[in-house]
């Protein structure tokens, strides 16, 4: 009955606020003390006792009380700091004022008049003071002071009682750092409390940096966040031990622990809550690259460098590399995780916000990137990211989880190793719905996008060339696909060669072109083993010559388009005789559930302006390529050279070890492929009426038609066909495992064209896929807050996206 009624004090106190006429007294300590005394004592509460139409009325109607309470607020939690906050009141004080800023936060950062006011210069509270901090900076510097709090947040390193606390203005918290790891060797005790302690403040920083989301896109480059720069900036002395207690409670973190069936059920983990908070603070600061700001008209200052962007920079011992990548791949695979008693493992469902850390990681940090890929270890991620594809692609509320796991590997196939690392043998740990194979994980990697492409939903065709263009970078370097996968890479190839596919876009075609180039990359240099490829090329050699004699007259391109509406790429299916029995466990990918929720995201740029060619061959110029278009700087990563004689990795040639020149034909196909696609590339006509009604024309066809890297197929045709044939008929094969171990231990050494040099296009950044990368990471932090309690932006007004029900 107590608690109901000092539940009732405060709700009476909330009402206060709104419908006084005159504003209270900032000297009303009585009244004000309400707010965060014991009487509350979680945070539901005071979300349920503050409701979202009271704090814009108060906001509207009684701006001065809102004032007064978000500095008093502040106030609280700086005299916390002061006096070291060593007594229970002052810890559930601090919490409850934290709690209530948490609450009122998003509705100041509505309106943009209120916006500036945590920035604004405070009342001085003495005649000394020459000029007084901004409210936001004194809020910022508790925080950090209290995430390093003895016995409040981390436990002390001195048995002291209450009266010998140690100043916490003073304190020295790297030696308070919250887990082992990277640059810290000890290891500190747990408590559920603490971690607790810690979530709520991490909640509270998440929440003041959440400013961006009531920005649109376009104001957010010339406006950077102020509460990230300060939190990221020199100013803050717990930057360092910050910044290492966030990445090492994310990397340490182990759902499964001892592996207890249903532990997960019986105890309840405090450490997931502090994790998942603590990789959102993660991503969000280091989204916050200022090394290219500059400040706006009218602000003098110089925008500091971002230290979170810079300590990961400076991350370089093997040892913090593997325990990053350990870690990142324990919580990545968890989900995926298979046991004999159902739902028997605690599963963590922040994979989402996992891809954008481990995409920024690789992004600051090159000599990361090149330690995933030195090893095997890189399969562990690829082999989550392909299951998320996978699995999402019929739902259209994770088309952004399909574009970051498109982005990772595009930039992992930028690089010769992750081609090379393809190469292993796959092993089925996890469901998945595509067809039973035995392979290497370069056949799970196609097989997945041929799923994607042929299954996938409408929102997913600008992504077709970024799938391509991946098959593409590593296709140079795969030894030996099985008969599944060569067969899906020949149906992509039928189903893009259609007449009215090609007919019905100016930019299809560009999807033949890098068919074309895999096939051409796989016979020039890795013939050898690929007897599967060559038999499925011979067994439906239709294909290239129906694409050889395309035709290009006014009537036939008419009636192709005319079929259209009787024919859909999206249909169609594969009539290949290889058995398609899904994996054990499978389930299909299902469409979105009505009433979810979806960020909506910025257009992807084109595959044109996200990449640039480098050769694999140092003898090939890079002045010979034609520049793309977009005019945008580049910046050249350490270009992946063929390796020496003698590797077993390194591509073989059949031109018997002759120079590497171009061809003209092929030097044709790069002057196709450096028109750089200034939009994604889309199987519908919409692209097309954003640009006036485009129609194709017989001239048009025929200029890309003329290019067509068709001759080294032909040229395969031509002297294999004949000879399949002959061995058929001599000795009444009908087998197709005969036909395989003859074209085995055949060669074309010296009957191919001269072999061109390998084109690896890799991932440049540039300011489309920045802002996308934003819009994205705060719709998903927006959304995970819906599954948890509170629920802190839910039903505020948000601009830099859209929420729309599906």
């Amino acid at each position: 009955m107590g608690n109901v009624d000092t539940k009732l004090n405060f709700r009476k106190a909330v009402v206060q606020l709104t419908s006084k006429s005159e504003p209270i007294d900032a000297n009303d300590d009585s009244f004000w003390e309400q707010f965060w005394s014991e009487n509350v004592t979680n945070v539901q509460d005071i979300f349920t006792l503050v409701p979202a139409a009271e704090i814009r009325a108060l906001r509207e109607d009684a701006p001065s009380n809102l004032a007064t309470l978000c500095y008093k607020a502040v106030e609280k939690l700086v005299k916390a700091v002061d006096s070291s906050c060593r007594t229970q009141h002052e810890q559930q004080t601090v919490l409850n004022c934290v709690r209530l800023l948490t609450r009122i936060l998003p509705y100041i950062f509505e309106d943009s008049e209120w916006r500036g006011f945590f920035w604004s210069s405070l009342p001085s509270q003495g005649e000394d003071e020459d000029e007084s901090i901004p409210l936001a900076q004194s809020l910022l510097n508790a925080v950090c002071d209290l995430l390093f709090c003895p016995d409040f947040t981390v436990v002390t390193s001195r048995k002291s009682g209450p009266d010998k606390a140690e100043e916490l203005s003073a304190i020295d918290s790297c030696e308070y750092i919250w887990e082992a790891g990277v640059g810290f060797a000890h290891s500190p005790p747990r408590s559920p409390v603490l971690d607790s302690n810690r979530t709520e403040l991490l909640k509270l920083l998440l929440t003041c940096f959440s400013e961006t989301m009531y920005q649109p896109p376009a104001d957010i480059s010339q406006n950077p966040n102020k509460w990230i720069a300060h939190l990221t900036s020199s100013e803050n002395r717990h930057a360092l031990p910050m910044f290492t207690s966030l990445l090492n409670t994310v990397c340490a973190y182990d759902p499964v622990g001892l592996g207890v069936p249903y532990n997960h059920l019986l105890f309840n983990d405090s450490l997931e809550p502090l994790v998942e908070a603590a990789l959102q603070i993660l991503i969000v600061t280091l989204d916050h690259d200022t090394s290219s700001s500059t400040p706006t008209e009218g602000e003098d200052s110089v925008i500091p460098d971002n230290l979170f962007i810079n300590y990961l920079s400076r991350i370089h011992r093997d040892e913090d590399f593997d325990f990053i990548l350990t870690g990142v791949t324990r919580l990545l695979n968890n989900p995926l995780v298979q046991t004999y008693l159902p739902n028997s493992t605690k599963k963590v469902h922040f994979h989402q916000e996992l891809l954008v850390f481990f995409w920024k990681m690789c992004d600051y940090n090159k000599k990361f990137l090149y330690f995933v890929l030195k090893s095997s270890d890189v399969l562990e991620v690829l082999v989550p990211i392909l299951y998320h594809l996978n699995d999402s692609r019929a739902d259209q509320s994770r088309v952004g989880l399909m574009h970051i796991g498109v982005f990772i590997l595009l930039l992992l196939s930028g690089e010769r190793n992750f081609g090379v690392r393809l190469n292993k043998p796959y092993t089925a740990t996890i469901p998945m719905d595509i067809p039973v194979f035995t392979g290497t994980h370069a056949d799970l990697l196609i097989i997945v996008f041929h799923k994607i492409i042929t299954t996938g939903h409408q929102r997913l065709q600008p992504l077709f060339d970024c799938l391509l263009t991946i098959l593409v970078n590593v296709s140079p370097y795969l030894k030996t696909l099985s008969m599944v996968a060569s067969t899906k890479l020949l149906h992509l190839l039928e189903a893009f060669s259609t007449p009215w596919f090609l007919f019905s876009s100016s930019t299809n075609h560009h999807l033949v072109f890098f068919l074309l180039e895999i096939f051409n990359n796989i016979i020039q240099y890795q013939f050898d083993g690929n007897s599967n490829l060559v038999y499925t090329i011979i067994r439906k050699r239709q294909v290239f010559h129906s694409l050889a004699n395309l035709p290009s007259d006014y009537g036939t391109i008419a009636k192709s388009l005319n079929k259209r509406s009787r024919s859909r790429m999206s249909n169609s299916t594969s009539h290949e005789n290889v058995a398609e029995i899904a994996m054990e466990g499978s389930h299909p990918a299902l469409p979105a559930e009505p009433g979810t929720l979806k960020a909506t995201l910025p257009d992807t740029p084109g595959i044109g302006q996200m990449t640039e060619k480098e050769s694999a061959h140092p003898a090939f110029q890079q002045s010979d390529q034609l520049p793309l278009t977009n005019g945008m700087a580049t910046i050249n990563l350490n270009t992946p050279t063929s390796s020496k004689s003698g590797d077993e990795d390194t591509p073989k040639s059949d031109g018997e070890g002759k120079k590497l020149s171009r061809s003209p034909s092929e030097a044709s196909n790069f002057s196709r492929q450096s028109v750089a696609t200034r939009n994604s590339l889309r199987v519908s006509a919409t692209g097309d009426k954003t640009s006036g009604q485009w129609t194709p024309t017989g001239e048009w066809v025929h200029s890309w038609k003329s290019k067509l890297p068709l001759q080294t197929i032909m040229r395969l045709l031509q002297v294999l066909v004949p000879q399949v044939e002959k061995i058929c008929i001599d000795k009444g094969l009908t087998d197709e495992s005969e036909i395989l171990k003859f074209l085995q231990h055949g060669t074309l050494v010296g009957l191919l064209p001269v072999p061109h040099p390998i084109l690896i296009r890799k991932y440049q950044a540039n300011s489309g896929t920045t802002t996308w990368f934003r819009t994205y990471m705060w719709g998903v932090i927006y959304l995970s807050c819906r599954n948890v309690d509170p629920p802190i932006w839910y039903d505020t007004d948000v601009k830099l996206f859209e929420i729309q029900r599906i």
